[in-house]
């Protein structure tokens, strides 16, 4: 049986764009970058589906059903996010394929997801890395999603930050990666959920062209 086509950021056209979040048990870092993204969207856009844009999550070694932690519901609370009926999952080759847009928690389920092969390499980054190249992208250099669509701006978006990966380095090894709070204390979950928060919303104000109500 052939696998799909991926999409990819030279993919079919559609109405539709899908941001994956990865974590590693798919319980955590994922699931709180999941419905962070998702509450960001709808602070900006006013409906969770955020103009087309879905939002999903998995883990490279996702526990399959597994509800998410304690303390992540709780990160996710201190935010105003929802956090019902979320199950893990493990990541698939269906999740990779379908997705436009890969943002990891680390190098490692970054590497692990190119690794898949689907011409993952140009769509995936860590969440910090793919923060830092947004950062560095003239806004006005995006199409303008009042005209052309949130969806034209996403994939224009990623492909500008994967143009300029190679060209802006991180300062350092650790500046990409997102530390596991899976067994420790609710401090250490808020702090992480924090980090989580900050990288996500330049990205998100990138994807939508709508800044945060403050």
């Amino acid at each position: 049986m052939t696998a799909p086509e991926g999409r990819g950021i030279a993919g079919p056209e559609s109405s539709s764009f899908r941001i994956l979040h990865v974590s590693t048990g798919n319980v955590c870092r994922s699931p709180i970058t999941e419905r962070l993204t998702r509450h960001a969207l709808c602070d900006r856009l006013g409906d969770p589906r955020g103009g087309g844009l879905i939002v999903e999550s998995a883990g490279t070694w996702g526990h399959e059903g597994a509800p998410m932690e304690a303390n992540a519901e709780l990160v996710l609370a201190d935010f105003g996010a929802d956090a019902t009926g979320f199950t893990g999952r493990e990541l698939l080759d269906e999740h990779v394929i379908r997705a436009d847009l890969v943002l990891t928690a680390t190098r490692d389920h970054r590497a692990q997801v190119i690794s898949m092969g689907h011409s993952a390499g140009l769509r995936t980054f860590t969440l910090k890395e793919f923060t830092r190249l947004v950062r560095a992208i003239d806004p006005a250099t995006l199409p303008d999603p009042r005209d052309e669509g949130m969806v034209e701006r996403a994939r224009a978006l990623v492909r500008a930050a994967a143009a300029l990966r190679g060209w802006l380095l991180a300062p350092s090894v650790e500046a990409d990666e997102v530390n596991d709070p899976y067994g420790a204390p609710i401090t250490f979950f808020r702090s992480i959920g924090d980090e989580i928060n900050q990288a996500l919303d330049p990205v998100v104000t990138a994807l939508t062209g709508v800044s945060a109500r403050r």
